[in-house]
């Protein structure tokens, strides 16, 4: 019978589990990383960019996004939609060719990989042969052409990557039809470029690297035309009329020569260096578009003066008399340009730039050409982020203080809609509205809009104002020198370099209900901000804590501390900081927490901790946790000079001291490591013992957590408000706290005596305190429950606290602080707590149910939950590589069940664990209809696909794609 009861009773906890728990890697945010390849559909409106990791990833309007990864371990090097039809080809660096379609399933479009190909030369033939250099999709959408390393044109059938080798054009055929005098001189060398005659599909200008161009005709198989350039050769473009082929070369110039003339001589039609006379770099594209009325845009990328200007990034844009190089903030991937009216037909409206840490748009009807803002592929980094927290829930009317904030600093934005708006956005509205806040390197706090699939930017604050650094305020990158040339216009907003890497943000808290924050820095430094709609001039005054609390004998080598301004500084609407507390020695701080209600800020470094009131701006409490043997923590993470000698005496003593220890006690040692075998066999299967560590290891003293609490700690009928905090050595304090009431809150000093210290045995470092209520619920954050946003604590019941650290689990009664109950984690591969949250997981089938949580990663990327207050390991799943140790670093969770971390510098990668708080793209992308096509850029139909009405017929009764239609119709025909 109890078995019976046993088994309905795990029967019922697997239910509830699979309708509160499920895990999704959803979406990935940010830039993508180490981008190789640029594609766009003016037909579909989509941008395709592809990463050197095999990525391709597909972006539309916001919120539309698409991504695969293709199996092969290799770059992307081009990627080419295929005309008037939702499907790409890619190129990687293995020279395999795939084939991607955008399949609608269920309503919704997915992006699927349905075809790969690698070309095969004649036996014996060198690898060069076959090559790919230069991919032209063909405007009929049935062919794909493919240029060679060895000078070949191999025409490729699409999706089905069937090659038609009677139409093919060999490097013989070529040379057959080439003057003399021209292959005497020099060989062809690889096809460089294929572009397709705008007005003539059977046209197409094959260019070679030694300059040679051939306009081939296609349908009679031919050489039409020789162009016969003398310099090598970097890019073709044929003008939309078809009347002129622009050449880009390896000397900086450019060349426009009329087709049709028979007479074409070797000096250029029309020839220009435009940075010349100096030796210049090559131009690796060019680009000319007309304008309806007006001269037309000419954009080429580089080109610059080697010498002076070698080692910047340029695209060159000249209309009329304007005459821009606008200057990238890193190596530019390459560019296209997006026109007005249906299929891209109209003026050009915006040049697309994709750089390989940024993509950069900008509007070019606008006077001045100001850049579009992106509301996705927003680089993360362009400064390095250093820590993140993340907000769940703002109150609506913070989020429009916030919003209209942002507004003002982005003034310089072009007022211009986002240009690409490819598809539709189904996914429905965020319930909530959620906050990532990401800390940077240069000392700023940038805040995203974290509610749906695009983490858009909404508002930078900056923190340097604060202190003295070397940089000038008002000096301005993107001032240029009038007259100067070339005429240079810095653009993106990349930044690499940090004027100070002690501004650096390591710890950030935000309270959404009262709207104060405070940012910890990596010289010690915390600044208390709160909002201000308008500017304010005001000076910030240091309040120096030392943690070492005079001890002697310790002497800091790190990095010295921020020098304060002392002058007023005007700071812009948003938050402003009134309070600054400067830690001597100015040591990383290593947590910080806030409570609002309060008014007090309680921080940690590796020295101990202090308590702030700052609204009397006055210390509270300053604990040294500094263990005496520990001399590494006097020495900054910024120092230069780390003991290496010391390290190795402490090695050498370590192991002396084991081999002394293993003389005297063999027979003792053996006996006891009997015994903990046997009392190993005897624990679960998913434990282990915990192995105590030495108080001599370093950094003992470092606070890893710190946290308030309105509990129980002198005796179980008197709550009071409380902080505690956990040590790198497995030690937690607890401190009772005096708050006076808001009538006297501001006269009357906040005190702290200390109440309790508990040391874990095992001296693991702890990494998280939670204190439940009688109900065994977390307590609510501060202000929660005055905002009716939660219920009150139970009080009646008693407290528990919950200490976690990177080996376990473990429940204490309050007041009196004797264990209850623990979880040991699984250590059998060497697991430890790295992050944990408390989240809230409510169920897929009924709203009015839920439980909360301890979500938890470990150092092996596995993240967990644990019930609350049973302690009891509920799900868990493999989240990240645990070779990924910035990853697991930079995870940050949610408090309804999700998490974000780090995949690359600029990418987070977003997950959940909840079934009903789950954030993706649900999109569709509709085939363009061929139609409303213009004569003029596409072929005729009888050209291309002239379908049987009992082909069509019998697609429509089986819904049959598109390229199934065009298989039985080429079926037919043969």
């Amino acid at each position: 019978m109890k078995r019976l009861r046993r088994h309905g009773q795990e029967s019922q906890r697997d239910r509830i589990k699979q309708e509160l728990f499920q895990f999704n890697k959803a979406m990935e945010h940010g830039f993508p990383h180490q981008p190789s390849a640029l594609g766009y559909s003016a037909s579909l409106q989509l941008l395709a960019i592809g990463t050197r990791s095999g990525a391709i990833k597909l972006y539309g309007a916001p919120g539309v996004e698409f991504m695969g990864l293709h199996d092969e371990n290799a770059a992307v090097t081009q990627v080419h939609f295929l005309p008037y039809q939702a499907g790409l080809v890619t190129l990687l660096d293995d020279n395999s060719l795939h084939m991607w379609t955008l399949r609608a399933h269920k309503g919704l479009s997915e992006l699927l990989e349905i075809g790969r190909f690698t070309l095969t030369g004649p036996p014996g033939a060198p690898p060069s042969v076959t090559r790919v250099t230069a991919v032209l999709p063909h405007s009929s959408g049935e062919l794909l052409l493919l240029g060679t390393e060895g000078g070949h044109v191999f025409i490729v059938e699409v999706p089905g990557f069937r090659e038609v080798e009677e139409r093919n054009i060999s490097l013989d055929q070529v040379a057959s039809s080439v003057p003399d005098d021209y292959i005497g001189r020099r060989n062809l060398e690889h096809v460089e470029a294929l572009q397709e005659n705008p007005v003539d599909p059977d046209q197409v200008v094959i260019g070679y690297g030694r300059g040679l161009m051939i306009i081939w005709d296609l349908e009679k198989r031919c050489a039409m035309q020789h162009i016969p350039a003398t310099q090598q050769l970097e890019s073709v473009w044929w003008t939309d009329d078809g009347s002129y082929i622009l050449s880009s070369h390896s000397d900086g110039s450019y060349c426009q020569w009329i087709v049709g003339r028979e007479d074409v001589n070797e000096e250029e039609e029309k020839s220009d260096i435009p940075y010349g006379h100096f030796p210049c770099k090559a131009i690796s594209k060019i680009v000319q578009l007309p304008t309806k009325e007006g001269p037309p845009f000419l954009l080429f990328s580089g080109g610059m003066p080697r010498a002076s200007y070698g080692d910047r990034h340029c695209i060159t844009v000249i209309h009329s008399k304007t005459h821009v190089a606008l200057d990238f903030t890193s190596r530019i991937i390459d560019f296209f340009v997006i026109k007005d009216g249906p299929q891209n037909t109209g003026d050009p409206s915006a040049l697309v730039v994709l750089v390989e840490e940024e993509l950069v748009v900008i509007d070019l009807q606008t006077a001045g050409w100001p850049i579009i803002q992106t509301p996705y592929l927003v680089p993360l980094h362009s400064s390095a982020i250093t820590c993140s927290h993340h907000i769940s829930a703002i109150p609506l009317k913070l989020w429009e203080r916030i919003v209209a904030t942002g507004d003002l600093q982005n003034t310089h934005y072009s007022k211009k809609p986002w240009p690409i708006t490819g598809g539709q956005n189904l996914a429905p509205d965020p319930p909530q509205r959620d906050l990532l806040l990401t800390g940077h390197e240069d000392g700023t706090v940038r805040f995203w809009d974290a509610s749906g699939v695009c983490l858009y930017p909404m508002y930078k604050l900056s923190t340097a104002a604060v202190f003295q650094t070397d940089t000038d305020p008002n000096d301005n990158m993107n001032q240029s020198t009038e007259g100067e040339w070339p005429p240079f216009r810095k653009v993106g907003c990349f930044d690499p370099y940090s004027d100070d890497p002690r501004l650096g943000i390591q710890k950030i808290h935000l309270c959404k209900y009262s709207g104060y924050l405070t940012v910890a820095g990596t010289a010690g430094q915390i600044l208390v901000l709160e909002l201000n709609d308008e500017t304010a001039e005001q000076t910030v005054e240091a309040k120096v804590v030392d943690l070492l609390q005079g001890q002697e004998g310790f002497r800091w080598k790190g990095h010295t501390r921020l020098d304060v301004r002392e002058d007023p500084v005007l700071f812009p609407p948003g938050f402003q900081p009134f309070a600054l507390v400067q830690c001597q020695p100015p040591a990383v701080v290593t947590a910080l927490t806030l409570h609002s209600e309060w008014k007090l800020v309680a921080f940690g470094t590796s020295h101990g901790f202090g308590l702030y009131d700052y609204q009397q701006k006055n210390n509270v409490l300053i604990k040294c946790t500094l263990n005496p043997s520990d001399q590494l923590a006097m020495e900054g993470p910024l120092s230069r000079v780390k003991s290496i000698k010391k390290s190795l005496r402490q090695s050498f003593r370590r192991i002396r001291r084991s081999r002394v220890s293993l003389r005297k006690h063999h027979l003792q040692d053996a006996n006891a490591r009997l015994e903990a075998e046997l009392a190993e066999m005897e624990l679960a299967p998913v434990q282990r013992k915990i192995e105590a560590r030495s108080s001599d290891d370093s950094f003992t003293g470092l606070v890893r957590t710190l946290y308030f609490a309105d509990t129980f700690l002198s005796d179980s009928s008197h709550n009071t408000p409380s902080l505690w905090a956990g040590t790198n050595g497995g030690c937690v304090f607890a401190y009772m706290l005096r708050v006076p009431s808001i009538e006297h809150r501001t006269e009357e000093a906040v005190t702290a005596q200390p109440a309790k210290e508990i040391q874990l045995m095992h001296r693991a470092p702890v990494v998280g305190i939670v204190v439940l209520d009688g109900h065994g619920a977390p307590l609510p954050e501060p202000l929660e429950v005055a905002h009716d946003l939660s219920r009150s604590p139970d009080m009646h019941g008693s407290h528990h606290l919950l200490v976690i650290s990177e080996e376990q689990f473990k429940v204490f009664t309050l007041p009196k602080v004797s264990s209850k109950m623990k979880l040991k984690l699984t250590a059998m591969d060497g697991s430890r707590v790295r992050r944990v949250g408390v989240a809230w997981f409510g169920s897929s089938r009924t709203e009015d149910y839920g439980e909360s949580g301890l979500m938890v990663l470990t150092n092996q990327g596995d993240v967990h939950v644990v019930s609350l207050p049973t302690v009891k390991m509920q799900v868990h799943y493999n989240c990240i590589r645990r070779e990924d140790v910035s990853g697991i670093a930079s995870c940050v969770f949610t408090k309804h069940g999700q998490g974000f971390y780090l995949i690359s510098p600029s990418e987070f990668e977003r997950f959940s664990l909840s079934t009903c708080n789950l954030v993706e793209p649900h999109c569709l992308i509709e085939a363009p209809l061929q139609s409303g096509t213009s004569t003029q850029h596409r072929p005729q139909p009888s050209r291309a696909r002239c379908i049987p009405r009992r082909v069509m017929e019998h697609a429509l009764l089986n819904d049959e794609s598109e390229y199934s239609i065009v298989r039985r119709t080429r079926e037919l025909k043969l």
